[in-house]
């Protein structure tokens, strides 16, 4: 093992160590902390680019969004109303009108409008760390959000295909591998569902609720997660999605168990999740804050991609207050990994140029940390109002 690998280990150990401490002095939640982190030990040489570092990295990522799945029930789902589902398919239809109007007025690059709107329910997952998971507005953030980030991986799949390959047949296999898994997944659903019913003490058999020394909860939820990423890679789609679905297999199949999701966030929280967001931070090293106009556009960008959010948000109106709206906004405001993607597809492919990359990655960065203090921010003056 080389000295840089000895001195990463050595780096992350400290700021996975010390995150948590330094937020609470701060009074801030800990994955802001864990990037600035990040992006202040690779400026001082701490962190260099490692394969390892990095896969383990993308691993993280894959188990985040894993546990978001493990917070969804497609029972719960199939129960959603048809006025909020009207809602919710309005708001994000909104997205993209006023992302399209903002990219039109602004001048940007067409591809702006396919970036603008991104969700993802990865970074929301955090919030029910901070936050009661019955607070109405965090709730609809994840319902919202799950329908949200299945509409931006397919518009990903075809924007990644398109900056890649062009319209052509890659596109048209692309989409067709993600219709068929979609289809394979329902039926697959379909046929649990079927099966557990038949035979419920098939699910105590897996997953066992008392007595279990093997773990048995683990290794099936460790099978699943990592089954899932084998067939998303093969396929050639968004293994992120493939991980989401595999965490949703959880709590549908095995409600009985309902400390199954506290047990796989213990791991993920402690150890995979803080390395993923330490290396974001990596992503960006601060003397690119010193290029000319580039805080100037990633805060015009992080501002859009609220703004846009905030505007949608109406569709909820008479749901939520002004004040849930705006927090409902600025929970989905922290598309980082998505947005970070589709970044670098179209920067290796020159459809934006290096400086519009490193804006994004600094606007993503900016929305994370901006968002995550501002919520905690509005719901601790809010406490005392409510509690008065």
């Amino acid at each position: 093992m080389n000295d840089s690998a000895i001195t990463i280990i050595f780096t992350l150990s400290f700021i996975i160590f010390v995150s948590p401490y330094i937020a609470r002095i701060l009074r801030i939640p800990t994955t802001p902390v864990e990037i600035l982190l990040g992006s202040i030990a690779v400026t001082s040489g701490l962190l260099v680019y490692n394969h390892f570092f990095e896969l383990i990295a993308e691993v993280g990522f894959y188990y985040l969004m894993f546990l978001a799945g493990t917070e969804v029930n497609l029972k719960e789902l199939r129960g959603i109303s048809k006025d909020l589902l009207k809602r919710i398919f309005l708001y994000i239809l909104l997205l993209y009108i006023f992302s399209w109007v903002l990219v039109e007025l602004h001048g940007d690059d067409k591809i702006f409008t396919v970036m603008f709107p991104l969700i993802s329910v990865g970074l929301i997952l955090t919030l029910y760390k901070e936050f009661d998971k019955e607070t109405k507005w965090l709730n609809l953030a994840m319902t919202a959000g799950i329908l949200g980030e299945l509409v931006s991986i397919v518009v990903v799949t075809i924007a990644g295909s398109v900056l890649e390959h062009g319209v052509g047949d890659e596109l048209y296999f692309s989409l067709f591998y993600l219709l068929l898994f979609l289809v394979v997944i329902a039926i697959l659903f379909k046929g649990f569902r079927v099966l557990f019913w038949w035979y419920p003490e098939l699910k105590n058999y897996l997953i066992p609720l008392y007595a279990d020394k093997d773990e048995k909860d683990i290794r099936l939820s460790m099978a699943l997660f990592f089954l899932m990423i084998a067939v998303m890679l093969l396929l050639d789609l968004e293994v992120a999605f493939g991980a989401f679905v595999a965490g949703v297999f959880i709590p549908t199949f095995f409600q009985h168990h309902k400390e199954l999701p506290h047990k796989l966030g213990s791991f993920g929280f402690g150890f995979l999740i803080p390395i993923f967001f330490v290396y974001i931070g990596s992503t960006f090293h601060l003397s690119n804050l010193f290029e000319e106009g580039l805080i100037v556009e990633a805060l015009w960008i992080s501002g859009a991609m609220i703004a846009i959010r905030f505007f949608a948000a109406f569709a909820y109106y008479g749901l939520l207050n002004f004040r849930e709206m705006l927090l409902f906004a600025f929970s989905h405001a922290m598309p980082l990994t998505l947005l970070i993607a589709i970044a670098t597809l179209a920067y290796q492919n020159s459809t934006i140029s290096q400086f519009y990359y490193f804006a994004f990655i600094l606007a993503g960065l900016i929305e994370v940390i901006v968002v995550m203090v501002a919520i905690k921010v509005m719901v601790k003056l809010d406490t005392p109002s409510r509690s008065s």
